[in-house]
């Protein structure tokens, strides 16, 4: 009777276990994906939270980073308020741990890290490489161009931070002179293959119209449409990439990061400080975060950027640049709590 008791026991730890582990497994990319993060406070949500002012920030200017895009260096195009840069991402219940970039640096001395996307991701780019020159002030660097990639590199570090132009991240070619969206074709992903962390993003360039449009038509296998639902494209467009991913990437190899949508306000213009609300979830964030939890075989972190940089219509170029810009933004500025939490993402 002893004997039997114990088998039951133990038949039933067992299936326990294999039920656990098979739970585990099936909800791997919703995990990683969730913001619940154990390196900060068990149950602490970092998207949920506030701006508060900052004396302290920002944490680079115009004369300690010297290769701020112009479009993007608000003061120098002549913003006179700072306040918009002095605000940083406070969690309710959880402290961010504050940029280090010698120890980002160090942690991925030899490694390349690229982002792939649209200009809110050179934006990114640019936020980035500006927080590690400041970091490290005395640290030889390049900056080079070559086609549609930009590489800023810490010579002695051999850390590479790449930023490759793919607004739409699935291809776009001329065939017969015209130009043609193929909506379920990735051509670009062998360097994405050679990076030990990525970072992509995509959105805006989907629901463009008239001249602004990249495409004249759009190919998904023999079939040719002349337009279609764009927010309908925008998802067959993240399912191309997801699927690609989730058949060449190795996440045990590479670090793979999905920025949320970046917000455009449709009134920035005089803007000083936060907004009280964020306003409505952003449907192409919905879409985003539907089309990675179906993803099966990578670990792909989600950094929910969207709700915090909607409270912050005060941050865009506005006036300050070339033409009227709520999309874009000013540097230093939001996107630099973008790479606050990537950061913390980088180290942990």
């Amino acid at each position: 009777m002893v004997y039997y008791s114990i088998s039951i026991i133990a038949i039933v730890s067992t299936f326990l276990t294999i039920y656990a582990l098979s739970l585990f497994l099936n909800s791997k990319t919703k995990i990683f994906n969730e913001v619940t993060l154990v390196g900060i406070n068990k149950g602490c949500d970092i998207y949920k939270g506030s701006w508060v002012f900052d004396e302290s920030y920002s944490l680079y200017n115009t004369s300690t980073c010297p290769f701020i895009e112009p479009s993007f260096d608000c003061q120098k195009n002549g913003r006179i308020d700072k306040d918009y840069f002095k605000y940083r991402w406070q969690p309710y219940g959880c402290n961010l741990p504050r940029f280090n970039g010698t120890e980002l640096v160090l942690k991925y001395k030899g490694k390349r890290i690229m982002f792939v996307g649209d200009s809110l991701g050179q934006n990114q780019w640019v936020s980035l490489a500006c927080m590690l020159h400041v970091s490290l002030p005395q640290a030889k660097y390049s900056m080079d161009k070559i086609g549609k990639i930009y590489t800023f590199t810490l010579l002695e570090y051999n850390i590479w931070l790449l930023f490759l132009g793919n607004p739409l991240i699935v291809d776009t070619i001329t065939q017969k002179g015209s130009r043609v969206l193929k909506i379920d074709s990735i051509s670009s992903g062998n360097i994405w293959k050679q990076m030990d962390v990525l970072i992509f993003n995509t959105w805006h360039w989907w629901d463009r119209k008239g001249q602004k449009q990249t495409w004249n038509v759009i190919q998904e296998g023999n079939i040719t449409y002349k337009d279609m639902d764009r927010m309908e494209l925008y998802k067959k467009g993240l399912n191309t990439w997801a699927k690609w991913a989730d058949s060449n990437l190795n996440s045990t190899k590479t670090r793979i990061f999905f920025q949320g949508v970046s917000p455009d306000h449709e009134g920035c213009k005089g803007k000083t400080g936060p907004a009280q609300s964020p306003g409505i979830i952003h449907p192409g964030e919905i879409e985003l975060e539907k089309v990675l939890k179906n993803i099966s075989k990578l670990f792909i972190r989600l950094i929910n950027i969207t709700r915090l940089s909607q409270y912050r219509s005060d941050g865009h170029q506005s006036i300050y640049t070339n033409s009227m810009d709520c999309i874009h933004w000013c540097l230093p500025g939001v996107p630099d709590a973008w790479n606050q939490l990537l950061y913390h993402f980088l180290i942990s």
